[in-house]
């Protein structure tokens, strides 16, 4: 799909298209795959893509073999992943997905399994695989959402707009440990010291 000369979809910009190795049908990203299809997408699967500059199939690549048109302005050919708008993608290894916000301002804890804000690295509470779960109030996957994610004291998480509608109800415990839900990164200043 192309408006006003930007390539991609409703999800992402980018100049290709990649053929599903699961139903060998044509989509412009997982997302759109995901939600026409009775399955999923395994992305670090596909092997081949179709420049939308020129339309030619290709094995997957950063940029036309043809035209040679880069495919985004971030690559990842680790999750087979291209993206034409900077939102400050990195591919964290420990995560084992490419993630947004800039990696100057995250680290991986390896017990979380996540990539969590440098500001709460001393004061995070640990909770194994914390991110391998669904959301407890949308029942969404947490770790590979687009939406960002509330991180309470407790160590939980849930999706920010599943937090404030918590908030906005009057609720103010974790779904799942019933601790109270404050933010934990209100806890840090700018520099990321702990408040008194």
């Amino acid at each position: 799909m192309e408006t006003n000369g930007v390539h991609g979809c409703m999800h992402y910009r980018r100049k290709s298209k990649f053929v599903a190795p699961c139903c060998k049908k044509v989509y412009t990203c997982r997302l759109c795959h995901d939600e026409k299809e009775t399955h999923t997408l395994n992305r670090t699967a596909i092997t081949e893509v179709i420049c939308v500059i020129c339309d030619r199939r290709q094995p997957i690549r950063a940029d036309c073999r043809y035209c040679y048109a880069r495919f985004g302005w971030y690559t990842c050919l680790k999750c087979n992943f291209f993206e034409d708008e900077d939102r400050g993608q990195f591919h964290c290894d420990g995560c084992g997905i490419c993630r947004v916000g800039g990696w100057s301002l995250f680290f991986h804890c390896a017990k979380c399994n996540l990539c969590l804000p440098r500001q709460i690295q001393e004061i995070h509470k640990c909770v194994e695989n914390v991110s391998h779960d669904n959301c407890p109030v949308c029942l969404e996957d947490l770790h590979t959402s687009r939406s960002p994610c509330h991180i309470p004291s407790c160590g939980h998480l849930l999706h920010r707009p599943c937090y404030d509608k918590l908030i906005a109800s009057g609720m103010t415990a974790c779904p799942i440990c019933q601790e109270t839900l404050d933010d934990v990164t209100k806890k840090v200043d700018n520099f990321g010291r702990l408040k008194c």
